[in-house]
């Protein structure tokens, strides 16, 4: 592991373990070109796959066709108005109102370890375990520099990249876009794996042949999206879980974001991520800088499951932070599907006293504590507790939940305000909203404005304020209605293009407070469900809540997606209750069991009124989780089969970094008439130890499972689950 600089042959050559990733300065003008990404090679000379060698040549050589060079040369981030008429990674306004911007490299800095991002999440290592490159190139015209920061890690073959623009012109200029890399490589027959959705089917995997032109995912409602996630990944066209080369993109924002690839007149492709450059116009004043969002790059030559690998290993080793990062988190119940508004403190009493006496481990109070909140119209903001339904106040109740042995947690709507508030009857501004024109609604709420600092303050105050009054443990943030009608009161007419991102940053440091000031909370991020599923939100909270859809089968293919970038340690995952109230389905309570094992675990039921047979076998649940909790959080993930792909069954397994424990989880979703016993091939073993298994008590060796298979013996009935647990001998 390690970045060189070849003075000699003009090339930045970063190396992990398996991965090399080249970029090499070119002409008298210091261009930088994007030389290669891929399986690690050891030769530095490599200049020659810029093909700066054939026409058009460099514009030294060739000044009449500087077009043709600027429109086919592999930029390493490309630019604006000059002459690249591919998709730009930066572009900018003058006072003047011109827009060109052409970038060659002045210098570079190597150094171990990694700087923070001012006011963004971003991954971190330190001198032991990372190094880092900073690219410095200038515009001369405008005295703008850019600065491209990569940083490697010695344990995860991924590429991180970021990119700080520092205005030291002679007045301000204005940012009309900013993305966080670029990457321009032959297209070898790519596909392109997206993750697309909606409310309560979130993630779900598409994959399709990437043709001429521009194609990719993006948001524009203010947060990363139930829709599409900031995440693409190209694949070779035979690429499968275990063969084939993978490119990875996920970009560390919880905001719009603008993810692409396109293929040119060339043949040649070129993939950015970044924030979406729609309604996005930052005035960045003189000597002042911006910073833009650290986007992941992961390369595998061993198909989807090594990119996945990768990115949760990253993740879980350089992203998540705080107490619960490597911990087990505790198994919870939450009141939300039990009561929905309909509850007082003898209501979660009642729950929490038979819970306890299962083993779960925590009581979360959701939506309805607080002000005069008897529905969802009503009351977001007023964050007092309301001691008509909580009597006795909220210590009370926590201390009572405690002497059961148990944790408390509570639910909060931090960044939204209800029209029937007595915070927005005071502060009406404080709302997002274009003047003079009707703000539309969602879920009955409008967003607070979080560019304002005194917003900030007082919900900040006002979250606080609860969690200082009692002993609590657990906090679930919820953010249920996108951005719309932007406007803000503070903002003058050339910053109003600022208020998506400084929202974001308002999200950011509320949650930083928090995390600082209560370091002992486990706090779950969510988002009506999955909405904010992403990088910058893991930075904060070490797990979020996958989906609202809490059915087993619909959580099939909503964690498949997300499982294929986010380490199964993040997904929130309950077993809840039947008929589901999404779907209406019945499945067994063990088969619902078995897929929230996949996750964090919990419970979200009314466990006084669920069948005695369901009831009796928490306490098999309870043990079963905390048996293999610790192989699921920390293992490595290998997909067996998709129900998305095979409508019929669904099969993953879970590795423990030192091969002598593996988990396979096995679910029929539709029982098939005339049909014998499922050979599972399994994968990640070490072929030369010898595995018992749960299933039968027999032994074999590793090379005997993962080529010859095990025989699942046919299941009757549709919707039925099977663990399987392998251990060395």
């Amino acid at each position: 592991m390690g970045i060189k600089f070849y003075e000699a042959e003009k090339v930045f050559k970063l190396d992990t373990k398996n991965t090399s990733y080249v970029i090499g300065i070119v002409d008298t003008e210091n261009f930088v070109g994007h030389v290669y990404y891929g399986k690690r090679v050891e030769d530095s000379d490599l200049q020659y796959l810029l093909r700066i060698s054939e026409a058009p040549f460099v514009p030294s050589q060739n000044n009449r066709d500087r077009l043709s060079f600027y429109d086919s040369f592999p930029m390493e981030y490309s630019t604006h108005g000059v002459g690249d008429f591919r998709e730009d990674s930066i572009a900018v306004e003058t006072l003047s109102g011109h827009k060109g911007l052409q970038l060659g490299y002045v210098s570079h800095k190597i150094y171990a370890g990694k700087s923070v991002l001012q006011g963004l999440p971003s991954t971190f290592g330190d001198e032991s375990n990372c190094e880092t490159l900073e690219l410095y190139c200038e515009d001369k015209v405008l005295g703008l520099e850019v600065v491209l920061v990569y940083s490697i890690f010695n344990d995860v073959d991924a590429v991180t990249r970021s990119v700080r623009v520092n205005n030291h012109g002679s007045e301000a200029i204005y940012l009309t876009k900013v993305l966080s890399s670029c990457i321009d490589m032959d297209n070898r027959d790519f596909d392109l794996i997206t993750l697309h959705g909606s409310w309560a089917r979130e993630r779900h995997i598409q994959r399709r042949k990437i043709g001429y032109g521009k194609q990719g995912v993006a948001s524009l409602r203010g947060e990363s999206g139930h829709q599409e996630n900031p995440f693409m990944a190209l694949t070779t066209a035979n690429a499968s879980q275990e063969e084939g080369e993978v490119y990875g993109f996920n970009l560390v924002y919880s905001g719009n974001h603008h993810t692409l690839a396109e293929v040119n007149q060339h043949g040649t492709v070129r993939a950015v991520i970044g924030i979406n450059p729609v309604d996005f116009k930052w005035k960045l004043e003189k000597e002042c800088s911006f910073q833009a969002p650290e986007a992941v790059l992961v390369y595998s030559s061993e198909g989807i499951g090594g990119m996945s690998r990768n990115f949760h290993d990253l993740y879980r080793n350089h992203l998540i932070r705080g107490e619960y990062k490597d911990k087990k988190r505790p198994i919870l119940i939450n009141n939300w599907e039990a009561t929905y508004f309909n509850f007082d403190t003898e209501k979660l009493l009642s729950i929490a006293r038979e819970a306890s006496s299962l083993g779960i481990e925590m009581l979360v109070m959701d939506d309805g504590w607080f002000g005069h909140r008897s529905d969802d119209n009503r009351a977001l903001g007023d964050w007092t507790v309301n001691e008509e339904k909580i009597a006795g106040g909220l210590k009370y109740l926590v201390d009572e939940v405690n002497k059961l042995n148990m944790k408390f947690g509570i639910w909060f709507e931090p960044e939204m305000i209800s029209p029937d508030s007595n915070l927005y009857r005071a502060h009406p501004d404080w709302a997002i909203a274009i003047p003079n024109r009707t703000a539309g609604l969602a879920r009955n709420q409008y967003v607070l404005d979080f560019s304002r600092k005194e917003v900030i303050d007082y919900i900040y105050e006002s979250v606080a304020t609860v969690l200082r009054s009692a002993n609590i443990e657990y906090v679930k943030w919820d953010m249920n209605r996108p951005l719309s009608d932007i406007g803000g009161v503070e903002l003058p007419a050339d910053r109003q293009g600022e208020l998506f991102h400084r929202y974001v940053l308002g999200v950011y440091e509320l949650q930083e407070r928090m995390t600082k000031e209560f370091p002992h909370i486990l706090l779950e991020n969510c988002s009506g469900g999955g909405a904010r599923f992403d990088p910058g939100m893991l930075y904060y909270s070490p797990q979020i809540w996958t989906s609202d859809d809490t059915d087993a089968i619909e959580r099939l293919s909503i964690q498949e997606g997300t499982a294929m970038v986010y380490p199964l340690s993040a997904m929130g995952a309950h077993v809840s209750d039947c008929p589901n109230h999404t779907v209406g389905r019945v499945t067994p309570f063990e088969t619902r069991g078995y897929v929230a094992l996949a996750g964090t675990f919990g419970y979200e039921l009314d466990v006084t009124r669920i069948p005695a047979e369901d009831r009796a076998m928490i306490p098999e649940q309870v043990e079963m989780y905390h048996r293999y909790n610790d192989l699921v959080r920390e293992g490595d993930y290998y997909r067996l089969a998709s129900y998305g792909e095979n409508h019929n069954h669904d099969c993953w397994q879970v590795v423990s970094k030192d091969k002598t424990k593996a988990l396979v989880t096995y679910i029929q979703v539709m029982a098939q008439p005339n049909t014998r016993g499922r050979i599972l091939r399994l994968k990640g073993l070490d072929e030369q130890k010898s595995y018992r298994l749960s299933v039968n008590d027999k032994t074999y060796k590793g090379s005997t499972l993962m080529n010859a298979g095990i025989l699942l013996e046919k299941m009757q009935g549709d919707f039925k689950g099977k663990l399987i647990y392998l251990e060395s001998v």
